[in-house]
């Protein structure tokens, strides 16, 4: 009889792709608030386009340099933490063996199952230290080159994110033209980025969708108010 393979499919979503939803989405509502603000202005669309590609710009910098420096601070934790637990594993071996001994313990191995996993541990140190970092403190060790990636990826998600609800100012003449129809395209942008998302991340596309849209939207809609109010004061 012929027996199906059972493949299982899990999906974890990566650092890009938690990166890039970072970038897009502020891109999208940021960017949207500070046209439409300026659109209830005697402002002209150049001065709108102007104004928003130089939002663009400064924001993709402060996001990825923001990227760029939370990367670097978990890889400068997960050295710190290394380096404590190695020197704990020398000066205090008996405590680590208990801590070690707890862990298994809560997997209802018994002590006498435990003592070859310590003694095994004890000849193969730097396994040791990867035991604890993972399963004591819960670090992972982060990948050298992630904190540049982050960087780019946040900065130019912002810019693909930002560029969108600019784009209609920069074809029309009226600033009222242009934020209806920035409003029209920024929404239909999260809606689609929302979907996207939801099929990344292993979730309802159509729920992800649903869910992006509105929480973007009022976050936009938040945004334009403060803007008009300041804008028109």
């Amino acid at each position: 009889m012929h027996e199906s393979q059972h493949v299982e499919s899990h999906f974890t979503a990566s650092e890009l792709v938690r990166d890039i939803v970072i970038g897009m989405s502020d891109g999208l509502t940021v960017p949207f608030a500070l046209a439409a603000g300026l659109s209830g202005t005697t402002a002209p669309t150049a001065l709108v386009v102007t104004a928003g590609l130089a939002e663009v710009a400064a924001g993709s910098i402060a996001m990825g340099l923001g990227g760029y420096l939370a990367a670097r601070s978990d890889a400068e934790h997960y050295a710190s933490e290394r380096g404590r637990e190695e020197a704990e594993i020398v000066s205090l071996p008996e405590r680590e063996r208990e801590e070690v001994a707890h862990v298994f313990r809560d997997y209802g191995l018994t002590d006498l199952q435990i003592e070859p996993i310590l003694a095994a541990f004890e000849n193969n140190r730097p396994a040791w230290v990867d035991f604890m970092m993972r399963f004591e403190l819960g670090l992972e060790e982060p990948d050298p080159r992630r904190a540049l990636r982050s960087a780019l990826s946040i900065a130019g998600a912002y810019v693909a994110g930002g560029l969108i609800p600019l784009a209609p100012y920069m074809v029309v003449v009226q600033t009222r033209t242009g934020l209806l129809w920035s409003t029209v395209v920024t929404l239909v942008a999260l809606l689609v980025f929302g979907y996207i998302k939801g099929r990344f991340t292993g979730t309802r596309p159509l729920r992800s969708a649903a869910h992006t849209m509105m929480i973007g939207g009022l976050a936009a809609g938040a945004a334009f108010l403060i803007a008009r109010i300041f804008s028109s004061g």
